[in-house]
């Protein structure tokens, strides 16, 4: 396709960065014909006569080949981009919340009408993960994916450690420098990074597990004296999204749950906004992709990459299929678990107990559990009680 026209949903700091690059960059042969926003009566740095509230001016277009979606509504975006693959569009999309939640929904109908329908955008910022899974990784015995998938959290954790911050200064630095919205929760309870990696494992391993089968915890519960344990270990804490595989094959472990890495592991020196991905493998050992994981222009530079795929007709094949297949693994995992002295705590939720340490004002016991049995326990929602696995 030598000449790409878009329509455009979404008119934000991404929206706008695709839009100023595409103007200024004529060489990339990629056009957007309109925009479609939500707020008519706001200042826009573009002609007003791009713009449209109506989501029909851009999917009944017979002109438009692509549409490009950047909002944040996932429900919205869902019946967006759906009705532009009826229409014989195909898409690029940035929502990891509406990808995770209709996954199958959407690769059918972009099978169905011969679309594309890419997403790299959607889940590491300017790492190109999913594009390496689809091609570089396509034959290779992979075994696990492991790493750091939300900047926000991982810009608020450097925070906290590198410059002794309280969680919520660190949370308030984020949000003044754009890494963190004004409401912060889908971050910082570790739901974005489940979004993410549900996604990341249909492609690693052809697996599909829904974000909310996924063991999570966040990174609110965490203190002050979690990060003086951290630095007197040699450790660092982050908060890290895995999926590995059992020696069948199985998925035994999904989960985003706050976690020791050891100082000189390559997570460990991942920092700020920036995300890093362990790709394990049996044939190439391990890989480690690096790049910033939040931001206007990360997110901007992977919609980019996705829009020039299109126009060489590129789509994902899912060449290792779609299954469902979680084993409920009774492997027991090494967790420290701290909690406020006036905190009343069940201890047999430990398998077994290796350390305990006690003083007037805190506790923490270190042990081994399984995580996936504390589902249903207040460890996960009682913000007094900190979880943090050892790698």
């Amino acid at each position: 396709m030598e000449k790409l026209t878009i329509g455009l949903f979404g008119f934000g700091v991404v929206g706008e960065g695709i839009y100023k690059v595409l103007s200024n960059k004529k060489e990339l042969g990629c056009k957007i014909k309109k925009i479609a926003i939500k707020d008519p009566t706001k200042k826009r740095n573009a002609p007003s006569s791009l713009f449209t509230t109506s989501a029909n001016d851009l999917i009944n277009d017979d002109e438009i080949d692509l549409i490009v979606e950047l909002i944040d509504d996932a429900d919205i975006a869902f019946k967006i981009v759906s009705n532009a693959m009826n229409k014989g569009k195909s898409v690029v999309s940035a929502n990891k919340k509406m990808i995770a939640t209709h996954h199958l929904e959407l690769i059918e109908l972009s099978k169905r009408n011969n679309v594309s329908f890419l997403y790299e955008a959607a889940v590491c910022g300017s790492v190109p993960i999913i594009r390496n899974l689809e091609e570089y990784f396509d034959n290779d015995l992979l075994t696990y994916i492991t790493g750091i998938v939300n900047g926000s959290t991982n810009y608020i954790l450097s925070k906290m450690k590198n410059d002794n911050l309280s969680y919520e200064n660190a949370l308030s630095e984020a949000k003044k420098n754009g890494f963190a919205e004004s409401d912060p929760t889908l971050d910082v309870e570790g739901i974005d990074a489940a979004y993410k990696i549900s996604i990341i494992t249909l492609h690693a391993f052809g697996k599909h597990i829904q974000a909310e089968d996924i063991i999570r915890k966040g990174i609110t519960s965490l203190k002050e004296n979690d990060f003086l344990y951290a630095k007197e270990k040699g450790l660092v804490i982050k908060l890290i999204a895995k999926s590995h595989l059992n020696n069948k094959g199985e998925l035994k472990d999904i989960s985003v749950l706050p976690t020791f890495i050891e100082k000189e592991k390559s997570l460990s020196n991942t920092n700020n906004e920036f995300n890093g991905v362990l790709i394990g493998s049996s044939l190439a050992d391990e890989q480690f992709l690096y790049g910033k994981g939040a931001g206007r222009y990360p997110t901007s530079s992977a919609v980019l990459s996705d829009i020039s795929a299109i126009k060489y007709g590129y789509k994902y094949e899912y060449k290792k299929g779609i299954k469902n297949n979680l084993a409920h693994s009774k492997q027991t995992t090494k967790c420290y678990v701290s909690f406020d002295s006036e905190v009343t705590f069940d201890r047999s939720i430990f398998d077994s107990i290796k350390e305990e340490y006690s003083c007037e004002y805190t506790r923490y016991i270190i042990g081994y559990l399984q995580p996936d049995l504390l589902k249903n326990t207040p460890i996960f929602d009682d913000k007094r009680i900190s979880l943090i696995c050892y790698n």
